[in-house]
């Protein structure tokens, strides 16, 4: 009863800060504040002295792996979704090319210089995936709620797309390569589209979104490549043309999310993390690297993309840009607990970068940059040329 009773008060507290913060928080950053604030506090100085409980016990429930993994499902499915709306324009194309490669580069130097004994490729690989992500939902509320206009607007978001496609494809083929076997059924189950629209002649969208996510958890559960899946599946409906329908309502699927799939996916990677021996395995300096080697590669390099999208472009708008293309949230939350779930990273490099997502999520509100009238002008007649 105990850890039923930790997980409701966690969920409640989620629940607390999305009601308090209302429309001036954005959903992600409240949850992050909880994870990597309320939710340690609460386990170390409330669970562990009076329920004499460890954050084992608190994972050990049978339906709790169930539960994460159907909120895994979920979430990782919503996010391959954008997939159906990758626009590869060239000026897309050049703002991610660089905003990917510079902090992939910082990222697998990075994890050559912090991991511990023989790097694993596979973990480098994923760290130096995790520094070029960009949250596409975040940015889009972000840019949403400055007013930036809708072409710039379209031409970032297709650029983060872009980026993210690269990301978890790059990671998926990488995975796969380990065991190429496992490959097989994934990429197999991807073409049920071509069924169901060419010979079954089915046209309604929730004949394709409720298959795709039921094969999503049958993968996850059953350890194959879900990742391959899921792109290999959205990539067949955007050539198809066929439109991908989530199964509620947008309100409902958002109440879903943000109510039980991001908490529980926070929660159960935070308790992963031993707070006792917090700067034992690593030095300081090397956890503080990874909060902000990630943020600055990932802003000179998305600087050097739009710098080649348009030479022309004001340098207070360049940057103003670069900050935004920095924003980590969701997708970052998701590829991390991707990682922690295969072991490729640590639970305390996992923490890390959590709250670099955070200071990434929350860095342009903090440096102001809301653009003025004349910016957004600029950026407007800029992109809208066309």
């Amino acid at each position: 009863m105990s850890v039923i009773g930790f997980w409701l008060l966690a969920l409640a507290l989620y629940a607390l800060v999305a009601i308090g913060g209302g429309r001036r928080l954005i959903p992600i950053v409240g949850q992050l504040l909880v994870a990597s604030l309320a939710i340690p506090a609460l386990l170390l100085f409330w669970v562990e002295p009076h329920w004499q409980l460890g954050a084992q016990d608190l994972l050990a429930p049978e339906w709790l792996n169930l539960a994460y993994g159907l909120c895994f499902a979920l979430l990782l499915g919503y996010i391959l979704s954008d997939v159906i709306d990758l626009d590869v324009s060239a000026a897309s194309l050049k703002i991610a090319v660089p905003s990917f490669l510079v902090p992939m580069l910082a990222g697998l130097a990075c994890a050559a210089w912090l991991l511990p004994g023989e790097p694993n490729w596979l973990s480098a690989v994923g760290i130096g995936l995790l520094f070029s992500i960009t949250a596409i939902p975040v940015l889009y509320l972000f840019l949403q709620s400055i007013g930036y206009p809708p072409a710039a607007t379209k031409r970032l978001l297709h650029a983060a797309i872009l980026m993210d496609f690269m990301c978890w494809s790059l990671f998926g083929l990488a995975q796969g390569s380990s065991h190429p076997a496992a490959l097989l059924w994934p990429l197999l189950a991807a073409a049920l589209p071509l069924v169901l629209h060419k010979v079954l002649r089915l046209r309604h969208g929730l004949f394709y979104s409720l298959p795709f996510f039921a094969l999503m958890l049958l993968f996850q559960q059953l350890k194959l490549n879900a990742l391959v899946f899921g792109i290999a599946y959205m990539l067949c409906l955007a050539w198809l043309g066929q439109p991908f329908r989530l199964p509620l309502p947008e309100r409902h699927w958002k109440l879903l999310l943000n109510g039980l799939a991001v908490p529980l996916i926070l929660t159960c990677g935070v308790l992963r993390v031993d707070f006792h021996g917090v700067g034992e395995q690593y030095s300081w300096i090397y956890l503080g690297a990874l909060l902000v080697l990630p943020v600055v590669s990932k802003v000179v390099g998305s600087w050097l993309g739009l710098h080649w999208a348009d030479p022309t472009a004001s340098a207070k708008i360049k940057w103003q840009e670069s900050v935004l293309l920095n924003i980590r949230g969701l997708t970052e939350i998701v590829f991390l607990n991707l990682l922690l779930q295969l072991q490729l990273i640590d639970s305390l490099v996992y923490f890390s970068l959590l709250l670099m997502s955070l200071f990434s999520t929350l860095l342009p509100a903090l440096l102001g940059t809301r653009p003025s009238t004349t910016a957004i002008n600029e950026a407007r007649s800029r992109y809208e040329v066309s």
